[in-house]
């Protein structure tokens, strides 16, 4: 089969490889239908973080059709259209129970790899995977872009808000206008924010935050990002953040944009070494976070959300690519010249 190969920093490449077998009980053989890139998987791209060369790579987002299923699997069968989320959790041990389960404690292999690619191997899918009704050609490209953004980034989005207890009322800043910020906006209107500031230097992402409801777009960063803020905010600060990039100079804008006593939400995969937490301290605010509850959130708001239209967050994915195509996803998303790089499998 076809599978997506980390080359060097720089590239990606197609290459056949052996198909993926059943080898636990709990594995569920994926025909991949659609993927796409992550915001997370550029690190590795871009030398940030480092992988071996000619491995295969991590990507994690993917619609598909149930081909095989272990014989411990009991909710799913062949033909079966899904969502597979990029967090796998058992969905009973304390984490799950609690709407956790980016840290399932019977899970230690707790995160999906492989989904670039024709066919993938997902472990412990009797829980996490989400069954979506009907077949792929049942649905408009738009319609399965949209799910597709439920395998992570929409639930990622939502997971900033959800841990931060958005709620009516609030002022939100959402600090970073890549597809899980964006994604963060449509959660925190959702949720009933007042106000939704995003910060976002780039026009097509402006304008994309506009329209999934922010009220206001901030193009600095850093102090003068900070001093808008409080411009905005007569001096008092937001009372939620939404961290969605994960640098030092993300996460330092986000905790000191909040008023006392604010909350901040950190979805952005963590790239700053240290952290001082003594403003924090003084200023009472509350930090939480961490790998979002996909399948949590699927299951209880977001799949109904986006099949009753009342959400349209596949309007991340600004192009589209052939999975032979691959490097030039990347490429394109490294460049800023997509959002979100969607990618055609089937």
């Amino acid at each position: 089969m076809k599978s997506t190969i980390f080359v060097k920093p720089g590239q990606v490449a197609i290459e056949n490889v052996d198909m993926p077998t059943i080898q636990a009980s709990d594995d569920v053989i994926l025909r991949v239908v659609r993927a796409c890139v992550c915001g997370s998987d550029l690190w590795g791209y871009r030398g940030q973080d480092q992988m071996e060369p000619n491995s295969q790579n991590t990507g994690h987002e993917a619609l598909g059709i149930v081909e095989q299923v272990g014989e411990g699997i009991t909710t799913l069968v062949p033909g079966d259209f899904v969502i597979a989320p990029f967090t796998h959790g058992c969905g009973h041990c304390a984490a799950c129970r609690a709407g956790f389960e980016g840290g399932c404690l019977n899970h230690e292999d707790n995160f999906s790899t492989g989904s670039q690619a024709q066919y993938m191997r997902y472990q412990h899918g009797e829980w996490s995977l989400i069954k979506i009704p009907g077949q792929p050609e049942d649905y408009s490209e738009e319609m399965l872009k949209s799910l597709l953004t439920l395998a992570d980034v929409m639930a990622t989005g939502y997971h900033a808000a959800r841990v931060t207890d958005v709620e009516k009322g609030d002022t939100v800043v959402v600090v970073g206008d890549g597809a899980v910020g964006l994604c963060g906006i449509i959660s925190a209107k959702m949720r009933g924010a007042k106000r939704i500031i995003a910060m976002s230097r780039h026009e097509d992402r402006q304008k994309l935050a506009l329209e999934f409801g922010a009220t206001d777009i901030i193009a600095e960063r850093g102090d003068d990002a900070v001093e808008k803020v409080m411009s905005l905010t007569n001096n008092e600060g937001a009372d939620v953040i939404l961290e969605c990039v994960g640098t030092e100079q993300s996460v330092d804008t986000a905790v000191r944009s909040g008023r006392p006593g604010a909350r901040v939400g950190r979805v952005g995969v963590p790239h700053n070494s240290k952290m001082d937490l003594t403003p924090m301290f003084f200023s009472n605010t509350a930090i939480a976070g961490g790998p979002a509850s996909v399948t949590t959130y699927d299951k209880k708001i977001l799949l109904r959300a986006v099949l009753n239209g009342e959400i349209h967050p596949g309007k991340v994915f600004t192009k589209t690519f052939d999975l032979n195509d691959i490097d030039a996803a990347y490429k394109a998303m490294d460049e800023r010249k997509v959002i979100k790089s969607y990618v055609i499998v089937a």
